[in-house]
């Protein structure tokens, strides 16, 4: 599996996990947290290694799909951006207002998980 997919999806999942059902979060959990192979999680939950795999492609497809509508993550990358141009700007131009100091770390924490 390609890491940039894994993080996509693992990013997609600390997003939405609460949208989705407990098997759909249990699949994906075992499988993209925990690191499990299809046949482990075959074997744990009593499945065929296909109904693994077709769980976890509708799972990551219903995740997208969040993202489509919401675009919670592309929201959280500008952000990001823009709180750590911020950041260097008032460190350049203002680096004795704490009290601005103070509110572009409140800004850049907004983020953090």
């Amino acid at each position: 599996m390609n890491i940039d997919e894994t993080t996509r999806v693992n990013l997609l999942y600390n997003f939405y996990h609460s949208l989705l059902t407990k098997k759909q979060s249990r699949y994906l959990d075992l499988y993209y947290v925990e690191d499990f192979s299809l046949s482990e999680i075959a074997e744990q939950l009593q499945v065929s290694r296909q109904a693994v795999l077709d769980n976890l492609h509708r799972s990551v497809n219903l995740l997208e799909s969040f993202e489509k509508e919401l675009g919670l993550i592309e929201k959280t990358t500008e952000i990001d951006d823009i709180a750590e141009k911020l950041n260097l700007l008032v460190e350049n131009n203002y680096p004795d207002d704490k009290e601005l100091l103070e509110l572009v770390k409140r800004i850049s924490k907004i983020n953090e998980m």
